[in-house]
C-alpha cells in the first residue's frame, strides 16, 4: 500500500475534521508517529479541540447559572489557593479572569507569591485585581519556600469551607465552581475532582483530555490521575495536615492520598472544568523534564501503603510518572484453580502445564470439571494428568452445559482460601501471574482480581469490562497491541473496573460464598459480569491486574453463538441481565466516563 493510501486510511479511522492539521502532523511525525499517537491516546488527539468547542457550556447556560446561584440552599465559601513563582503576566491574567468570571460568586482567591525576581507588569496586575475585587487576596512572600510551602501560605490565607487548588499558570471554565457546588446540594462530599485537559498556548487549542472514572484507588496507585481540579473540605484538610515539602514535585499526589484515605465520600464531576497550560519546560510539555517529581510520586505511594499497613513494593514502570505496586503475599494460602473442560485435552494439558512449569507461586490445587466430553482419549488423558501432577483432581458434572453451574460444582470440591477460575484455553505468560493476582486479592477492599489476556498474536483480548456497551457489557482495548498503553494508560496499569472476565478471575473464597457463587440463570453469557457486579454490591473492588499476563485462545473450545438456538439463548440472557442490573445500565458505569458514548468504540468521542 502506498504512503498516500496509508495516510487516507488513517485519516478515515480517526474521523479527522481538519485535514490540513492531520497532513501537517504526518509531515512532522510520520505515519508511524500518527498511528502510535492514536493507539496510545484512544481519544483522537486531532479531534478533541473541535469536540471541546462543540461541548463548551453555552452562553445561555452561563447566564442561567449566574441567575440561580444566589438561590442555592447551600452556598459554601470556596477558597482557591494558588502558589505563585515567576508567573508570566499573560498566563496570570487568564487565571485571574477565569476566576473573576465564575458563575458561582461565593469564592476567595488566595495568591501566595514566592517569586524572587520583581516583575512590574505582574505586580501591577495583581494589585489592580485585588483593588477591584475584595475576594482577591494577594501576599508577596519574603522567602520562596518552594511549591509546598508557598501553597501552605496560600492555605493560611483561606477562610472558606472548601479549598480548591489551582496552579499559577492554569485556568478554569467559568462554570467550574457552580458545577461543584451544584453537586454539594445533594451530597456531603469531602473530596471533589473534575475532568481536565491541556491547553497549548502556542497553538491556542485544547488537547489531551483526561476524562476520568469515578474514584478508582488502584488507578490512583498507578499514577496521579486525579491531579486537577481538586477540591477538599477544609476540616478534612486540617485533619490530614498541610502539604509536605519532602514530597515537592509530587506534593499534590501525597496530599491527595492523605485526603482520600480520610474522606467519607470522594466525588467525581465528569466535566472538563480545568485547563492545564502547556508551556516550554513544563511537565505538561515534557514529562521527562522532572525526574525528581516521579521519584517523589513513588515515595508518596510508599507512604500511603505504610499508613494503610499494606506490604508492597513500588516500582516505576513504562511512561514517566507511572507506577506498579506488587503486593506481598501474606502466608502461603491454598489457591484452587477451577477449570471446566469438555474434550480439548491438548488445551487443558497446555493450560495446567504452563502453570506447573512457570508459576513461582506453588500452593495450588487444580479442580478440572469434566462436562460432557465424548472422546475416549479425554478420559485417558485425565488419568495421565492426575498421575503427572498430584495436585490435579478431576470431578464430573453430569448435567447439561451451564457454565455458571459447572463453576459452582467446581467450587464445592475446592479447598482453597482463594479461587482462580480459568478457561481451559488459557496459558500462563508471566511466572508471577498468580502471585500478582493473589497479593492484590488479599487486600481487604478487594473482592475480585482479573488478568491481562492476550491473543496469540500479542494483541489484547481482555483488559477490563465496561457495563453498557451493546446494552449490556463489553471489553475495552480489544485488539490493541500489547505494547500500547491505551487511554489513560489503563491497558497497562492496575485499575478498577465494574467487571472482568472469568476466563481468568481470582476471588476470595469467603466472598464467593457470601454472594452464592455464579448465578445459574446465566448459563452461557454474562455470568462473569453478573458475578462481578454481585461482588461490587458488597462494596468490594474488582481490579484488573495488567501485570498478570496470560494467552487466551478465545472461544476455541466452546465455539461461538452462531446457531439460532444459541442466539436465542444469548438474547434471553441479555434481557435477564438488563432487568437484573438496570440501575447501573441507567446510571452508567462508574469506571467509565459518561462523555464517551456507549454506541461508539471504547474511549471514543462523538
Amino acid at each position: 500500500m502506498s504512503s498516500e493510501n496509508k495516510a487516507i486510511r488513517l485519516i478515515k479511522q480517526i474521523n479527522i475534521r481538519n485535514i490540513k492539521r492531520t497532513t501537517n502532523y504526518i509531515k512532522n511525525n510520520g505515519l508511524r508517529g500518527l498511528k502510535r499517537r492514536i493507539l496510545s491516546a484512544a481519544v483522537d488527539p486531532l479531534h478533541y479541540n473541535d469536540w471541546f468547542q462543540r461541548h463548551k457550556v453555552a452562553q445561555e447556560e452561563l447566564e442561567r447559572q449566574r441567575k440561580v446561584e444566589t438561590q442555592l440552599s447551600y452556598r459554601p465559601l470556596i477558597s482557591i489557593v494558588v502558589p505563585m513563582y515567576e508567573t508570566k503576566p499573560q498566563a496570570l491574567r487568564q487565571l485571574l479572569v477565569s476566576v473573576r468570571e465564575q458563575t458561582y460568586t461565593n469564592w476567595q482567591l488566595c495568591l501566595a507569591d514566592g517569586s524572587r525576581q520583581q516583575d512590574r507588569e505582574r505586580e501591577e496586575l495583581l494589585v489592580s485585581f485585588q483593588q477591584a475585587d475584595a475576594r482577591v487576596c494577594y501576599k508577596k512572600l519574603s522567602v520562596n519556600g518552594g511549591i509546598s510551602e508557598n501553597t501552605n501560605e496560600a492555605i493560611r490565607m483561606a477562610k472558606g469551607s472548601y479549598l480548591a487548588f489551582l496552579d499559577h499558570d492554569d485556568f478554569l471554565e467559568e462554570s467550574a465552581l457552580f458545577e461543584i457546588v451544584s453537586c454539594l446540594q445533594h451530597c456531603d462530599a469531602d473530596v471533589i475532582y473534575t475532568d481536565e485537559d491541556k491547553f497549548d498556548e502556542t497553538r491556542n487549542e485544547y488537547m489531551e483530555p483526561n476524562l476520568k472514572p469515578d474514584f478508582s484507588p488502584d488507578l490512583l496507585m498507578a499514577y496521579n490521575y486525579i491531579t486537577h481540579f481538586f477540591v477538599v473540605k477544609r476540616t478534612l484538610a486540617d485533619q490530614v495536615g498541610l502539604l509536605d515539602r519532602s514530597y515537592d514535585g509530587a506534593q499534590d499526589y501525597d496530599f491527595i492520598w492523605r485526603c482520600v484515605e480520610a474522606a467519607n465520600m470522594v466525588l467525581h464531576v465528569p466535566k472538563v472544568l480545568y485547563h492545564w497550560r502547556i508551556c516550554k519546560g513544563s511537565t505538561a510539555d515534557d514529562p521527562k523534564s522532572k525526574q525528581y517529581c516521579y521519584d517523589a510520586g513513588q515515595k508518596a505511594i510508599e507512604a500511603h501503603l505504610k499508613r494503610q499497613n499494606i506490604r508492597g513494593t513500588v516500582t516505576q514502570v513504562g511512561l514517566p510518572g507511572m507506577y506498579h505496586t506488587t503486593y506481598e503475599v501474606q502466608g502461603n494460602p491454598l489457591v484452587s484453580v477451577i477449570i471446566p473442560n469438555k474434550d480439548h485435552l491438548e488445551d487443558l494439558t497446555a493450560c495446567i502445564a504452563s502453570i506447573e512449569e512457570k508459576s513461582i507461586y506453588r500452593n495450588l490445587e487444580f479442580i478440572v470439571v469434566e462436562n460432557n466430553s465424548k472422546e475416549e482419549a479425554t478420559f485417558a488423558g485425565y488419568e495421565q494428568l492426575q498421575k503427572s501432577w498430584e495436585n490435579v483432581q478431576v470431578v464430573t458434572w453430569k448435567g447439561e452445559f451451564n457454565f455458571a453451574a459447572i463453576n459452582n460444582f467446581g467450587i464445592r470440591h475446592a479447598k482453597g482460601d482463594y479461587y482462580l477460575f480459568l478457561n481451559n484455553d488459557v496459558t500462563m505468560i508471566s511466572p508471577d501471574a498468580i502471585a500478582q493476582m493473589l497479593g492484590l486479592c488479599m487486600r481487604s477492599d478487594v473482592g475480585i482480581v482479573g488478568a491481562r489476556l492476550l491473543f496469540p498474536n500479542d494483541r489484547i483480548q481482555h483488559a477490563g469490562i465496561v457495563i453498557g456497551f451493546g446494552g449490556f457489557a463489553g471489553h475495552v482495548f480489544v485488539d490493541l497491541p500489547a505494547t500500547e498503553y491505551g487511554y489513560m494508560r489503563r491497558a497497562r496499569v492496575n485499575c478498577d473496573y465494574s467487571a472482568v472476565t472469568a476466563a481468568c478471575l481470582m476471588a476470595k473464597a469467603a466472598v464467593v460464598e457470601e454472594i452464592g457463587g455464579f448465578t445459574e440463570d446465566f448459563a452461557v453469557a454474562l455470568n462473569d459480569v453478573d458475578f462481578c457486579l454481585k461482588v461490587r454490591k458488597l462494596g468490594l473492588l474488582v481490579v484488573y491486574n495488567a501485570f498478570s499476563e496470560w494467552y487466551h485462545y478465545e472461544s476455541k473450545s466452546r465455539g461461538y453463538e452462531d446457531t439460532p438456538e444459541k442466539k436465542e439463548r444469548f438474547e434471553a440472557e441479555i434481557a435477564r441481565f438488563q432487568e437484573r442490573w438496570k440501575d447501573i445500565l441507567n446510571e452508567g458505569d462508574p469506571y467509565y466516563n459518561p462523555n464517551f458514548p456507549l454506541n461508539l468504540a471504547p474511549f471514543t468521542l462523538d
